[in-house]
């Protein structure tokens, strides 16, 4: 199924958990800094920026965290697979054209960002970029899906 992504968000939920997307809207280049260096990655308007918040929280938070990569380009920070700080993550962020939820990665460890770690219950989720919107795939049938609008109108 197909969502438009103009002027707002989706928000996919399964109990608590959730996961927010949000279109690139234009081009611009996202740095991954990870223990071992940096890398920059591509990213066409049209991609897709989604956070994922395997336990639950605000999906205002996600929000920023979103617009923190669309307006003003922050580096995404990668953790070493072990790092004691990846369990205390609420929040992880992917960006790119086709985006897999996985519930079997440790959170903030993966530098690849066709991959973002989720809930069990929102896991195998693909995230596909097309024109103005987003393509899901195996969503769970209990999950919902729904457009989504901060309230502080950003």
């Amino acid at each position: 199924m197909i969502h438009r992504l103009e002027n707002g968000f989706l928000l996919i939920r399964k109990g608590s958990s959730f996961l927010l997307i949000g279109s690139a809207g234009h081009r611009f280049s996202l740095c991954i800094e990870t223990s071992s260096g940096e890398y920059c990655q591509g990213i066409e308007p049209d991609d897709l920026l989604v956070v994922s918040a395997p336990e639950g929280g605000e999906p205002d938070a996600a929000v920023m965290l979103i617009e923190l990569l669309r307006r003003f380009h922050l580096p995404l920070v990668v953790l070493p697979k072990g790092h004691p700080g990846s369990r205390r993550l609420k929040y992880v962020v992917s960006a790119g054209p086709v985006i897999r939820t996985n519930c079997a990665i440790q959170r903030g460890t993966h530098p690849e960002q066709h991959l973002i770690c989720a809930s069990d219950g929102l896991s195998e989720v693909t995230l596909r970029a097309v024109s103005g919107g987003c393509e899901i795939e195996n969503l769970p049938p209990e999950a919902t899906a729904e457009r989504f609008f901060p309230a502080s109108g950003a």
